[in-house]
């Protein structure tokens, strides 16, 4: 099975930062992106989750609401690791 990894944004998998960046600071930028990486990824589960529940797939639709919502989760924990690099 193929699995196919698209996404409507430039990502690029390396995830190296430049390297005149102190380590704090390359946790930080590491950290944004990934928060911002997983708000996107949120947003299409839940225009998912909306489309599988017009077409009377509410389960499934649910599931995708609750995907989003641990995505977010998931979003919150890098927002507090960043937070505490900062202080």
């Amino acid at each position: 099975m193929t699995h196919h990894h698209h996404h409507e944004h430039d990502h690029h998998h390396d995830h190296k930062i430049e390297s005149t960046l102190s380590f704090d600071e390359k946790m930080i930028k590491l950290l944004e992106h990934w928060i911002k990486h997983n708000d996107d990824h949120a947003e299409t589960y839940r225009d998912w989750a909306k489309k599988a529940k017009e077409k009377n797939m509410d389960e499934a639709g649910s599931l995708l609401e609750d995907a989003a919502e641990m995505t977010l989760m998931i979003s919150k924990k890098f927002e507090e690791a960043a937070d505490i690099i900062r202080s």
